[in-house]
């Protein structure tokens, strides 16, 4: 039984997996770099899943310390609440001494006024007086809770090192800045879809270039039938996929990039769900990256 087919299947499939690749390794710069934005990928979703694990125990607890600071999971605000996790603890202490408090959780902090610490202090106030909750029945959600926002504060402070270094890194590449000229890519974006493609040779035209990414429709037939409606092929990097639907979603807001906003609204003008419209703008994305990759030139609206 002769089996060249499922032969080539399988080494294509072993190919789009990147557990193999087999004429050119990939650089180890390019390499490190992947390592780094994958890593940040995984810790920016534990961080989100502790926030998630966060803001229930604080429900049970504080659930009026929400507005306190308008932004819950900045520094200050965790530190703060690490330290007065209840109404009672809030309420135990003088106006003082939550001023003196914040100020020195400012300490490292520039542009904020007597005036903004002013108004955070009457806000914890009436957020202590008002909250349900003044006394907690558990201190198992108090051990909780203070656990939670210090791995909060240490995912935030591991993915912020992690930026940093992938920023160094990836500024080494000669089309990092070239290919944020297209409005929707960001540093992180870029640096993802470089890292993700490798070795840009690799890819001696943009159809491969989107096989690579997954974002090809498949192809379903069966005896004479062929099917009109194929999902796309998933196949190859997830971490790719991913960025460049992003790309295309960033683009998207507030019309940033006209030229990807026109596209979508065609696309949904002819019918096509939004799924199937930001997946057409990425495909359409891959080939404007593979021109610009090619060309050297930098991206232009008109």
């Amino acid at each position: 039984m002769k089996t060249d087919a499922a032969d080539a299947y399988l080494l294509g499939e072993l190919h789009y997996k990147e557990e193999f690749e087999p004429f050119k390794k990939r650089g180890v710069q390019l390499l490190n770099l992947r390592y780094l934005t994958r890593q940040f990928e995984s810790f920016s979703k534990m961080c989100v899943q502790t926030k998630l694990q966060f803001q229930a125990v604080l429900d049970q607890v504080f659930p009026a310390y929400k507005g306190v600071f308008g932004a819950m999971y900045s520094s200050v605000s965790l530190r703060f609440l690490h330290e007065f996790p209840t109404s009672d603890s809030v309420l135990l202490v003088d106006e003082a001494t939550i001023h003196a408090k914040i100020s020195h959780l400012l300490s490292s902090k520039r542009g904020r006024s007597e005036n903004w610490i002013n108004e955070r202090v009457g806000r914890l106030l009436d957020a202590a007086k008002q909250n349900p909750f003044q006394q907690t029945m558990y201190s198992s959600h108090l051990i909780n809770l203070r656990l939670l926002i210090t791995l909060i504060l240490q995912y935030q402070e591991h993915l912020t090192e992690l930026e940093n270094n992938i920023d160094v890194m990836a500024k080494e590449i000669e089309e990092y800045d070239l290919i944020q000229t297209i409005p929707g890519i960001g540093p992180k974006i870029a640096a993802t879809i470089l890292s993700e493609i490798g070795e840009f040779d690799l890819f001696d035209n943009p159809k491969k270039l989107v096989a690579f990414a997954g974002i090809d429709p498949s192809v379903f037939t069966s005896g004479k039938f062929t099917a009109t409606r194929n999902r796309i092929t998933k196949r190859g990097s997830r971490q790719l996929r991913y960025a460049l639907v992003m790309a295309v979603q960033c683009g998207l807001i507030r019309s940033r990039n006209t030229r990807i906003k026109e596209f979508y609204d065609r696309k949904r003008s002819e019918g096509k769900p939004h799924k199937v419209a930001l997946v057409a703008c990425a495909n359409k994305l891959v080939h404007w990256l593979y021109a610009l990759i090619r060309n050297k030139k930098p991206f232009r609206l008109s």
